[in-house]
């Protein structure tokens, strides 16, 4: 009798006792889940939860940006998606005028590429306003923009794109 009850606390007890325990785990979840509804059934708010951490990648790869500075004349680069989505504007300052008149020349088209949905964007023309980008004489410390469409909103936030405008070529842009 002695070593039937010794080996019951041993053993066994370990083995009866990690038992019970496993099955009432799903029942103290389904508990707290219950808790969870009825706190949000009663206040009519889901219960508060952490926010998300938003991972920003770099908006260029190494120095990019001082090549953009040196050999285009430009900085402060930034595309965005505008008017819900269905356009997509590309930004840039202007440092040296004379670097950057082929971003603003007429002649050269400007395209945005997006590898990861495979389209080619490109400016739109409109009957009475003409392309919706500025294409005057560039002047130093100023901001100038393009609007590329995006129907079917094909390029979404978080990819990387390309911009072309002639000669111009700024790669990897990141989309916000």
């Amino acid at each position: 009798m002695y070593m039937l009850k010794k080996s019951l606390t041993g053993t066994r007890g370990v083995l009866v006792a990690t038992a019970l325990a496993v099955s009432l785990v799903p029942a103290a979840e389904a508990q707290s889940q219950q808790a969870k509804d009825k706190t949000a059934a009663t206040t009519g708010k889901a219960p508060v939860t952490a926010a998300p951490v938003r991972y920003k990648p770099d908006r260029f790869a190494g120095r990019a940006w001082r090549y953009y500075q040196l050999v285009w004349g430009i900085d402060a680069l930034s595309v965005r998606l505008v008017e819900s989505g269905e356009v997509v504007r590309f930004t840039y300052r202007v440092l040296d005028p004379d670097k950057a008149k082929a971003l603003n020349d007429k002649n050269n088209e400007p395209s945005l590429i997006d590898p990861r949905a495979g389209v080619k964007l490109v400016v739109p023309r409109m009957e009475k306003i003409g392309q919706l980008r500025q294409t005057g004489t560039p002047e130093a410390s100023k901001a100038y923009w393009m609007a590329f469409s995006n129907k079917g909103r094909p390029v979404k936030k978080g990819d990387r794109v390309d911009v072309v405008i002639g000669q111009f070529r700024a790669q990897g842009l990141v989309v916000d």
